[in-house]
């Protein structure tokens, strides 16, 4: 059983109630959710949040809630041990991590990724954006040196890791959560390419007037 599980945290620092901030007139958690709905290949949809709030957005939206703990809702809490209590309390094979943060990921970007995800059988599945562009980590270059220039088409491709969605294999991330290993990274690892505007996530309201001025060139999104 696949699970698409869109978490949703009320107390967003950077750019306030983030997950019900609006662009082309629908909150992000609702446009989420619906693309879920419209993607057609998740046995079950829940909103994952401390807030009940989103409980009454996801009953309207006919899918399910679950109500973390409140500990698990404020700035200290990570993914991890959010993503972890969802497992212990329901049961699936495959778990769907889709981020109302990533609005301009479209109803085929989350099939082509399940269709992926269920093809080649990893148990952590991350997308990624591809650049294709001279990197630097701590001044130091990373697909290209200083003794010469390279035309970029050149490059050796560098993958940013979107969290725009995410699938987990359920028994692969507890068992990693019960030996004390990071679970997020565990077992059998794959990376899914995913558009520049699917790899967009909204962190501040420049983000989010980003997404709102591409909305109306980015079809089924």
């Amino acid at each position: 059983m696949n699970i698409a599980m869109i978490p949703a945290r009320m107390g967003s620092q950077r750019l306030k109630k983030k997950n019900l901030c609006k662009i082309g007139g629908v909150t992000l958690i609702e446009r989420a959710v619906q693309k879920c709905i419209k993607a057609d290949c998740f046995d079950q949809i829940w909103i994952n949040s401390e807030n009940l709030e989103f409980k009454e957005i996801a009953i309207s939206q006919g899918i399910k809630f679950h109500h973390r703990p409140e500990q698990l809702g404020n700035n200290m809490a990570t993914s991890e041990q959010y993503v972890a209590e969802f497992l212990e309390n329901h049961d699936c094979d495959y778990l769907y991590q889709v981020h109302s943060i990533a609005p301009l990921m479209t109803v085929n970007d989350i099939e082509r990724f399940v269709l992926h995800s269920n093809s080649k059988k990893f148990d952590c599945l991350l997308s990624t954006e591809e650049i294709q562009i001279e990197c630097i980590f701590e001044d130091q270059p990373i697909n290209f040196n200083f003794d010469s220039k390279t035309n970029s088409q050149e490059l050796k491709v560098v993958s940013r890791v979107s969290w725009s969605i995410t699938a987990w294999r359920r028994q692969t991330y507890l068992d990693a959560i019960k030996n004390g290993k990071c679970a997020t990274y565990s077992g059998n690892i794959g990376f899914f390419p995913i558009s520049k505007l699917a790899a967009h996530v909204i962190k501040t309201q420049n983000d989010l007037d980003f997404a709102e001025a591409l909305l109306p060139i980015t079809p089924g999104c």
